[in-house]
């Protein structure tokens, strides 16, 4: 494998990316899609992490005035040679990247998207002497990349006007309108609606985008991305050259991300077919338009790591990219239906939701059925299936994303149920007490609080494991206990054993799962008979604990069974 090309991770920088001899999987049909279903402003919605921001540098590479056609050699478009002698490098582009505009409060936030609009606009310094230009012209470009202590300085209209401004500039010095690219562009609702100024920042892009892509004279065409398509009337009021392709959507539906094809074609270049079934088990899952995709992102991070070491375990990759807030709000509202649901997602099975497409970011939060339409534009819910009756049927892409669920379930109980010390006390008392009837009560009850993480075609003892931790971290909640969990003892390993304040007292606990509900007690009566004979009390009395408990326990589903016996 000497001679196999570079994996490009984190490498969203088209031009780059060929120069340097990266591996590429060629997403140049955008382009002529793009040329061929003509819309003169396009939205591109897509999950983070799917490509976007590299397929926004290929636009530029491909439209910009002094293209190099080379970039391009051996790729899709190049076979249509009378398209690219058409459009291939004949426009001006101006390239945005929003994914910047961020801050604590409005004036940081705008003053960020200063900087940005300004940078950009150095990019075409020639247009200070350029003779196309009348004085006045000249100096409407001054004012948007005029400095006081190295920060641009433009001020609120100028801002407002700045892309229709430079797309004129552009169009008198070279004849030709401008293609407009703006990337991420919802990220500054976004940090604005979680820093407290979302009104402020949908009033400037209204503005902004409203005088760049509605009343431009100057636009050739404009094509923006993002994750979450928001609602046309908070920031596109009155655009009606407006053309919205989401994860729904037929049309570029292999254009984002990878498909099938497109995978087996990168692991047989790098001879990892071997691993083909892990990738589309952890990666795979996705579905934009009729396509099956793959998150990009962990498809190249995973490769990447297994041409260095065939021995790597598949990795959550997306998931380390983000905070995962969405997944920590949706569980956090879960009322419990919505947990039951969740449940039913975890299992494997589908649920089906009403989605709304369009949201506002300070809609989010209004009601739980905004967070599950969110959390299927943005990646963490996919679709199988048609639509039923208009609902869309949602499962878990895969099993990265099931990990995220898990991980934000797992903090939710320790933050709800365990937070609530009272019954817990009870809950650890009733041990020492002997009292196995209030355990099972209380253990029920929790049980009925929380959500099962359990996968029911999982094997039982993957089951048994799950509730012995659940068991576990209740139990840790006494501070003075030791508590040992899978400790050697007599003849084999007993699940849980107890060392209380009391230097005399002990308890063992062997867990079991059962099957169905009528047979938990069979299998609390298999648990203390194994504690007896596999002698599973002798660490303990090694100890000089004579006062032993021992307790079967069995769970089914969100019910337990318990038999205490004295040792």
């Amino acid at each position: 494998m000497g001679n196999i090309l570079k994996l490009p991770v984190g490498i969203d920088d088209f031009k780059k990316l060929r120069e340097a001899g990266f591996y590429y999987i060629d997403k140049t049909g955008l382009i002529q899609q793009l040329l061929q279903n003509w819309g003169e402003v396009n939205l591109f919605t897509r999950p983070r992490r799917f490509g976007k921001t590299l397929n926004m540098s290929m636009l530029k590479n491909f439209f910009e005035i002094g293209a190099d056609s080379t970039l391009f050699d051996g790729l899709y478009i190049s076979q249509n040679e009378k398209m690219c002698e058409e459009y291939m490098g004949k426009y001006p582009v101006v390239f945005l990247s929003l994914k910047g505009v961020d801050g604590l409060n409005f004036e940081d936030a705008k003053d960020n998207f200063r900087q940005l609009i300004g940078n950009e606009a150095e990019r075409f310094s020639f247009l200070r002497n350029s003779e196309k230009l009348s004085e006045n012209e000249k100096k409407k470009y001054q004012s948007l990349v005029s400095l006081n202590g190295g920060r641009y300085t433009m001020n609120g209209s100028e801002l407002t006007f700045s892309l229709q401004t430079l797309s004129q500039l552009l169009y008198r010095h070279y004849g030709q309108k401008t293609v407009i690219l703006i990337d991420e562009y919802d990220v500054p609702l976004d940090k604005a609606f979680q820093n407290g100024y979302y009104q402020e920042m949908v009033s400037l892009l209204r503005g902004f985008f409203g005088q760049a892509l509605k009343t431009n004279e100057f636009l050739q065409f404009a094509v923006l991305t993002g994750c979450l398509r928001v609602s046309k009337e908070s920031i596109f009021t009155g655009l009606n050259n407006f053309e919205i392709n989401s994860i729904v959507d037929i049309e570029h539906d292999e254009q984002f991300g990878f498909t099938e094809d497109e995978v087996h074609k990168l692991l047989e270049d790098y001879q990892l077919t071997e691993y083909d079934s892990d990738i589309k088990e952890w990666y795979d899952g996705y579905r934009f338009g009729d396509t099956e995709i793959y998150c990009p992102w962990d498809v190249m991070n995973y490769v990447k790591k297994l041409v260095a070491d065939p021995n790597a375990r598949p990795d959550a990759f997306w998931i380390n990219t983000s905070s995962n807030d969405l997944v920590k709000r949706f569980v956090d509202k879960a009322d419990k239906t919505t947990r039951d649901e969740i449940e039913q997602l975890i299992a494997g099975e589908a649920i089906e939701k009403n989605i709304r497409l369009d949201l506002t970011y300070d809609e989010i939060d209004n009601s739980i059925d905004n967070l599950w339409s969110v959390l299927f534009t943005t990646g963490y819910l996919t679709r199988t299936g048609g639509t039923v009756n208009g609902a869309y049927r949602l499962v878990i892409p895969n099993r990265e994303i099931r990990e995220v669920f898990i991980i934000q379930i797992q903090e939710w109980f320790k933050q709800t149920v365990m937070k609530d010390a009272k019954p817990v006390q009870e809950f650890c008392k009733a041990f020492l007490e002997g009292n196995a009837e209030e355990i099972q009560k209380r253990m029920t009850a929790i049980l009925d609080k929380s959500i099962s993480i359990l996968d029911t075609k999982a094997r039982d003892e993957y089951k048994e494991n799950f509730y012995h931790g659940l068991l576990i971290g209740l139990l840790r909640s006494e501070p003075e206990w030791l508590i040992k969990s899978n400790k050697e003892s007599g003849d084999g390993f007993c699940d849980i054993f107890i060392e209380p304040e009391n230097p005399d007292a002990g308890i063992v606990i062997e867990v079991k799962y059962s099957a169905s509900l009528d047979g938990m007690e069979k299998m609390c009566e298999t648990a203390l008979r194994q504690i007896k004979d596999r002698r599973y009390d002798e660490e303990l009395r090694n100890d000089g604990r004579e006062d032993i408990l021992a307790y079967g326990i069995a769970f089914c589903k969100k019910r337990c069974w318990v038999i205490c016996e004295r040792l």
